[in-house]
């Protein structure tokens, strides 16, 4: 695996920011993102998350989308296709180039290395030293079935402060299950995986720029019996475990936090607004 990697990296210059989504709108249900907009300035960013498949002659393939908050320095959500078995993971972080630099900057990700005036816009590997939280994955490498996705998404725009415990212990857990659950769809599993801000604690201590999260939440969404049926996580609780509930209940949590902490947002969110035509879409399934 090891070696793979090895192999693979001086080939990859493993993310594009674009205005929307259109680039990677395979990565999403019916191919409509999450009604999901956060009303601020341009701090929000769409990525599609993006690998060199063939550098000389430009051709890349775009894996997953992420709608990213510059000014909290974390993703929002990631949303992506449910891969299983997964490959196993690699150690290297990617940063953004575009986020910092501008569309003249080199398109998809790539290592920090020395690049100088990385991290205005954005996490970088540093802000993560001494700060006693884990960068937590939103699109976990567990849900993939590929090398080329594994490699993705280890992007620091793809991850965010979350407590250490919870994120090796309980978090993983509940990514487990949701393999489990997921086993059964008919077809594709969508999934979107966010993060709700804790805008009371930011790393690193000694200069604090980088927003913790509060608790990470997921929706998934797939065909079962004819029907397209989801649900919903969230975690941690107050008692540090991950809760399920309904989408219906999770979007209608988001809009109360959010408000709760003056976070201008749409009326309604719908995390999975549209189902393919000609198929049934429950009031318990994805909405």
């Amino acid at each position: 695996m090891k070696l793979l990697v090895f192999l693979l990296l001086p080939y990859l210059s493993l993310s594009e920011v674009f205005t929307d989504f259109s680039q990677c709108s395979r990565t999403f249900l019916n191919n409509h993102p999450p009604q999901f907009t956060l009303l601020t300035d341009n701090s929000v960013k769409h990525i599609c998350q993006c690998v060199w498949v063939d550098i000389i002659n430009r051709q890349k393939m775009y894996l997953y989308a992420t709608l990213y908050n510059t000014t909290g320095r974390i993703p929002i959500y990631s949303a992506y296709v449910f891969g299983s078995p997964n490959v196993g993971r690699c150690d290297p972080w990617y940063i953004e180039p575009q986020l910092d630099l501008g569309n003249n900057a080199e398109s998809c990700m790539s290592p920090q290395g020395h690049k100088r005036n990385i991290g205005k816009y954005q996490t970088v590997n540093s802000d993560y030293d001494g700060s006693g939280y884990d960068r937590g994955h939103l699109y976990p490498v567990q849900h993939t079935d590929n090398h080329l996705s594994m490699l993705a998404t280890s992007t620091l725009t793809n991850a965010a402060p979350q407590n250490p415990t919870f994120n090796q212990i309980t978090w993983k857990k509940h990514e487990e299950d949701v393999i489990k659950d997921l086993k059964d769809c008919k077809g594709k599993a969508y999934v979107v995986t966010g993060v709700f801000p804790d805008t009371n604690i930011q790393i690193p201590k000694y200069d604090p720029r980088v927003t913790v999260s509060k608790y990470y939440w997921r929706a998934t969404c797939c065909l079962k019996n004819n029907k397209f049926t989801g649900q919903g996580y969230f975690g941690p609780d107050n008692n540090g475990k991950v809760q399920q509930l309904s989408i219906t209940d999770l979007q209608e949590k988001l809009e109360k936090d959010y408000k709760a902490k003056n976070i201008k947002i749409n009326d309604n969110i719908i995390i999975f607004p549209s189902v393919p035509s000609g198929h049934k879409r429950p009031l318990n399934g994805c909405n």
